[in-house]
């Protein structure tokens, strides 16, 4: 444990960011799960109003730093194709 002040104020806010983050996280896996069912229950509709959702979600994650552009990108990029695969 810290014995400096500022260092104990320093831990406090990376604990509540780590929170925070991984709040963001598990929302993001969520809306993308959300799109794997639709997909799967070959319901066009639905996939497509998840994918939107889950795009919202990841590039919100993304401006808030929590993910890497090209991270976001490769995960949009596969779910739109994920979703194109439906008749």
């Amino acid at each position: 444990m810290a014995n400096i002040k500022q260092q104990i104020k320093r831990n406090k806010t990376n604990e509540k960011r780590r929170l925070r983050n991984a709040s963001y996280k598990s929302s993001v896996k969520t809306s993308i799960k959300a799109v794997d069912k639709a997909v799967a229950s070959s319901d066009k509709d639905a996939a497509l109003a998840a994918l939107a959702f889950a795009y919202k979600k990841l590039d919100k994650a993304q401006a808030k730093g929590i993910y890497h552009r090209n991270y976001v990108a490769r995960h949009k990029s596969s779910l739109a194709r994920l979703v194109n695969t439906i008749a």
